[in-house]
């Protein structure tokens, strides 16, 4: 089953922008769209705008900027943009996932410039009127912009978010349960711990005494806390503490040259000689031929499908 994720549509290769161009992202199409079932929208079009039209840019505030055509502020598209993002925004509750047209005035999530008197833009940037949208009525829902997911570390964090949210959907739909969540939190373990270990600290307390909690209320701020974890940078520090932690589970079994060679390999990870796929894929050799039961369990040695291949590049 594919997971759905919302895309401007441009970068699917539709000819939706203002000069009846496009913006195709292949690593979308030619990658992605193997996993992702990708759910186009252009809501300069959907809120009706031509093809081609006049292109538009924001200014004044940079808060809440008005939508203008670049060359006749006369032309204000605030309204309709405005009206029909917000309206949108509320009916993407099947999406797991985001991807935005970067530097656009309705799409654009980072750097959006909002252009003040005289021209120049304003020293804080803004953000598109339709990603502002979805990401205000969906707090919690991963987002990235086209541009960034050509940054390894960064495709790979929102690819691992991607599935985390989706993971999450489907517990919910097969029913809420305190041992449930227990669980769920237990298989994220050491992705948590590969971002921040004191958010992992966090949760575990969260959940220490969940039967005195509202399953709901618990469920709610338990997800939240572990996106807002999920959208910190793994580094190479913490990658390399959590490959020495899954070492420790297989001390017994493994003989003296086969932990000198692990060791070694985690070591080349922790210096930047190999990429992290090279000590994963040792460990999962060992934990083939040496199954534990909590570690079968573990997200973090197949966050996602293998063949993405994201852990070759970080």
């Amino acid at each position: 089953m594919k997971i759905k994720v919302g895309i401007s549509s441009c970068l699917l290769g539709n000819e939706v922008r203002f000069d009846g161009g496009h913006k195709h992202s292949h690593l979308c199409t030619d990658s992605l769209s193997r996993y992702f079932e990708f759910v186009p929208e252009c809501p300069e079009v959907a809120s009706g705008m031509s093809i081609p039209r006049k292109p538009i840019r924001l200014i004044g505030e940079v808060q809440a900027p008005k939508v203008v055509a670049v060359h006749d502020n006369s032309l204000d598209y605030t309204d309709q943009l405005k009206t029909y993002s917000e309206h949108k925004a509320q009916q993407l509750n099947e999406l797991c996932g985001y991807v935005f047209m970067q530097k656009s005035p309705s799409c654009g999530v980072f750097r959006v410039k909002v252009y003040q008197e005289g021209g120049y833009p304003a020293a804080e940037p803004g953000r598109g009127v339709y990603a502002k949208a979805v990401m205000q009525a969906n707090p919690l829902l991963p987002v990235e912009e086209s541009g960034r997911l050509e940054d390894a570390v960064l495709r790979e964090s929102f690819i691992t978010r991607v599935y985390a949210y989706h993971n999450w959907q489907q517990l919910k739909k097969q029913g809420l349960s305190y041992q449930g969540i227990l669980e769920f939190h237990a298989s994220y373990k050491y992705c948590l711990m590969a971002r921040t270990p004191t958010h992992y600290v966090e949760l575990g307390r969260l959940l220490a005494d969940a039967g005195k909690h509202d399953i709901y209320d618990l469920a709610e701020r338990y997800f939240s806390l572990l996106m807002e974890n999920l959208s910190v940078l793994a580094t190479r520090k913490t990658h390399t503490n959590v490959l020495m932690h899954l070492q420790g589970y297989l001390k017994k079994v493994l003989s003296a040259k086969e932990k000198q060679e692990l060791g070694k390999l985690i070591e080349q990870y922790r210096t930047h000689q190999v990429p992290l796929i090279v000590p994963i894929t040792l460990l999962k050799h060992h934990f083939n031929n040496h199954p534990d039961p909590y570690i079968e369990k573990q997200a973090y040695l197949q966050p996602y499908p293998d063949d993405l291949s994201l852990r070759n590049a970080i």
